[in-house]
């Protein structure tokens, strides 16, 4: 009986051998998940990347147009340019034109569109 004591145990368990093999197995599915989801991390930030850079240069566009328009809209520049092309238009005087303020809509004219 002491000699079988004695003799190195060289049998591997099969539950050792599953035991290895599946905790190989959710270490491959584990690493390769990671990577997956990391990926569309990396994607969704270059995409945020991009929209936002999308949006500052609408912003851009935005204050361009605006600069042009109130240039456009200068009251001077606009005296300066009829003045340049030599037009018959004269400015009008202070106290010449009137505002005119639109009349309310009367009950009988809404209540004849309502049938």
């Amino acid at each position: 009986m002491n000699r079988r004591r004695n003799e190195p145990h060289t049998r591997i368990s099969p539950i050792v051998i599953f035991s290895l093999i599946l905790a190989g197995a959710i270490g491959a599915v584990g690493g390769v998940s990671f990577v997956y989801f990391r990926n569309c991390q990396i994607q969704t930030v270059r995409e945020i990347d991009k929209i936002e850079q999308r949006i500052e240069q609408h912003k851009l566009d935005i204050r361009t147009v605006q600069m042009r328009s109130d240039q456009i809209l200068n009251l001077f520049a606009i005296r300066k340019t009829l003045d340049e092309v030599g037009t018959d238009l004269v400015p009008i005087p202070p106290g010449v034109s009137e505002d005119i303020i639109p009349a309310e809509p009367q009950e009988a004219a809404t209540a004849s569109a309502s049938l």
